[in-house]
């Protein structure tokens, strides 16, 4: 322990240069000690711990079958995002075990929307079914209980009492009043609340057409605005995406992923800026790069926030100061999920804010589908678009036959 009496006397004459007492220096050297081991260890440690977490897992073993091509010279790694994404290989499996492969054909329009009402059928059209059962009676009781299920569905008391009075006036006084007779009335109702006398969006009234997208925060604004732009450009039609959402973290960069899924542009800031400068910018890149479209973001907002929604319109004049007439289309985007919380946002944003139509979204998640009817006869607002899929392509422009005879269409 030589060697140890000796450190710790260097330790203590180290000490005693920076004016430590005689009487504390060997105690001090005792305690110094420790702590540069405690270091030490810690250090090691924290090294092994990292060297753990970076060593690259170890390849399976080849089967004698299988066979390595090397990559040619110069080849390039894949990029870094590809790696980071890439999945790990599935396990090898005999080529007896593998099922072939059997492609399904794809669906039409019709069956995607059957497909994306499925909750809203079973809720409405299928409780309806059920009541009209065979052997029914048309009468005030059966009618009663009609009334529940479409309120239950979300269309809403007032809608409800407006269809539930039309079909009392059709069969008043006859003797028509069947069941399936009753099935195909409502049906016609429903279909004559939805389709509004209001004009197709006419792409090519501007140039370029401004859209702006409005709506409170979580209905997925920034989705909606992606797969419209993809839809658009599937249409043939070069597109500029605005990021005016400036105050959700990554809203921006949500939006420029989207715009590079869809090969758009998209004019952003720096988040916190002021969304009317965005829309300045925005405004000038879609004329200067004659765009047929722009899509302008904004930040969800509660229609109750006097300051946003005040906020809106100095969008709007800066919109309108740099392509006369613009927003063309505001659009206000609602989860269908919420049922008629939507209805009541709807109609607030429409006192508040000039909306020009509205984009339903997750209609394939919920069993309220109701509300889309509810929307167009109580607000008289068309319904634009709707999503019935989380796929790029299942944002789809609203058709309100097709809505209809997918609701109640039978298997």
């Amino acid at each position: 322990m030589e060697w140890f009496s000796r450190f710790i006397q260097i330790l203590a004459d180290l000490l005693g240069d920076l004016g430590v007492p005689e009487a504390s220096r060997t105690l001090g050297a005792l305690g110094l000690l420790y702590v540069l081991v405690t270091l030490l260890v810690f250090l090691a440690i924290f090294a092994l711990f990292r060297r753990l977490r970076r060593r690259p897992s170890e390849p399976p073993p080849l089967e004698p079958s299988e066979e390595v091509t090397p990559e040619a010279p110069g080849t390039p790694p894949p990029p870094a995002a590809a790696r980071e994404t890439q999945e790990p290989a599935p396990a090898r499996i005999p080529v007896e075990a593998v099922p072939p492969v059997v492609t399904a054909p794809p669906l039409n329009l019709l069956e995607r929307m059957r497909a994306g009402l499925a909750k809203t059928q079973t809720s409405l059209v299928g409780r309806i079914d059920a009541l009209l059962g065979a052997g029914k009676k048309v009468d005030a009781d059966l009618l009663e209980e009609l009334e529940e299920i479409l309120i239950t569905a979300d269309l809403g008391m007032k809608t409800t009492q407006e269809l539930m009075r039309s079909l009392e006036k059709r069969f008043a006084g006859t003797d028509a009043a069947t069941p399936e007779a009753l099935r195909r009335a409502l049906q016609e109702e429903i279909g004559v609340r939805l389709r509004l006398e209001a004009a197709p969006i006419d792409y090519s009234a501007a140039a370029p057409f401004v859209i702006m997208v409005v709506g409170v925060n979580g209905v997925g604004k920034t989705t909606t605005i992606g797969k419209l732009a993809h839809y658009l450009t599937a249409q043939g039609k070069k597109v500029v995406l605005g990021a005016g959402d400036t105050f959700r973290a990554a809203a921006a960069e949500q939006l420029l992923i989207w715009g590079e899924r869809s090969g758009v542009d998209v004019i952003c800031h720096d988040e916190g800026s002021d969304p009317a400068a965005v829309a300045f910018d925005a405004a000038r890149a879609a004329v200067a790069r004659k765009a047929d479209v722009l899509i302008f973001d904004t930040a969800g907002r509660l229609h109750t926030k006097v300051n946003l929604m005040e906020e809106l319109k100095k969008v709007r004049r800066v919109l309108d100061r740099e392509i006369p007439g613009a927003p063309h289309e505001t659009l206000l985007v609602l989860d269908a999920t919420t049922g008629q919380n939507a209805l009541v946002q709807a109609r607030l944003f429409k006192e508040t804010v000039a909306i020009t139509g509205i984009a339903l979204t997750k209609l394939d998640g919920t069993a309220r589908g109701g509300i889309v009817v509810a929307i167009g006869g109580e607000l008289n607002l068309p319904v634009r678009f709707v999503g019935i899929g989380e796929g790029i392509d299942d944002l789809r422009p609203f058709e309100p036959d097709l809505f209809v005879e997918a609701l109640f269409q039978r298997d």
